[in-house]
């Protein structure tokens, strides 16, 4: 009995040789070809695979730039909103002059907000094309977030060089340029 099914077929003459060896032909191409179409179903889940994390990475990088993006404009918007909200209304005659990217500008303040601006305690900041007042504090937090968008911020030395040959020599606080 150890005989395949085949060779039991062909001994009760229900089929001849030729038959079986085109049957066994046959069985031995569908081998093969599953061989074969094995190793390119694999290559092709390799690359399937190798594109889908290619898409992974690109997707990461672009969240990535959305949302530094967002943190941009999340900073743009808080520096607007602190500026807004202390805003120090006090204008006047005299004259205060400061530069803005190489350029003299000049904001009309009363004489108590000059001498504050001299001192430091007010600073000035620019949100979109106009200049704002706004005490240091608020300065110092615009600063942190957005540098750019503080045009003048005094601080106040109070430890002169030691060496200095015009330390008798104080520049007046009301000295107009």
């Amino acid at each position: 009995m150890s005989k395949s099914l085949a060779e039991q077929l062909l001994k009760a003459g229900l089929g001849d040789a030729k038959k079986l060896k085109n049957i066994k032909k046959e069985q031995h191409k569908e081998r093969v070809q599953a061989g074969k179409n094995g190793q390119v179903i694999n290559q092709a889940a390799v690359l399937a695979e190798q594109a889908r994390q290619a898409q992974i990475a690109r997707d990461r990088e672009l969240n990535q730039q959305k949302k530094a993006e967002a943190d941009r404009k999340s900073l743009i918007a808080q520096v607007k909103q602190l500026i807004e909200m202390n805003i120090i209304t006090d204008k006047g005659e005299l004259g205060f002059n400061f530069t803005d990217s190489n350029k003299i500008k000049k904001i009309y303040v009363s004489e108590k907000v000059h001498q504050q601006l001299v001192k430091g305690l007010i600073a000035i900041a620019k949100l979109g094309e106009q200049y704002h007042l706004v005490p240091i504090q608020i300065a110092e937090k615009i600063q942190l977030r957005q540098p750019e968008a503080i045009v003048l911020l005094n601080q106040q030395d109070t430890q002169a060089p030691e060496d200095d040959p015009y330390a008798d020599f104080k520049i007046p606080d009301d000295l107009m340029w």
